[in-house]
């Protein structure tokens, strides 16, 4: 899990979230059919972790590299 910077205008509780960006995950690499097959669309997403309620959800992105870039050490 890489630490993921929250764009400020996006109102979130937390300054970042935990999100998976192992381009080999299984999560990710089926969401690529999933999201052809129900909505006709080149996406997929990624696990995400939101680090103030610990619930767990995807993070929509629309190519390998999208929201790489907003990765924090």
């Amino acid at each position: 899990m890489d630490k993921m910077e929250m764009p400020a205008e996006a109102g979130y509780p937390s300054s970042f979230v935990w999100v998976c960006f192992n381009d080999d995950c299984p999560y990710y690499v089926r969401g690529w059919q999933w999201m052809k097959e129900k909505y006709e669309v080149k996406s997929s997403y990624r696990y995400k972790i939101n680090p103030v309620t610990g619930l767990a959800s995807p993070l929509p992105v629309w190519s390998e590299t999208a929201m790489k870039d907003r990765i924090v050490s």
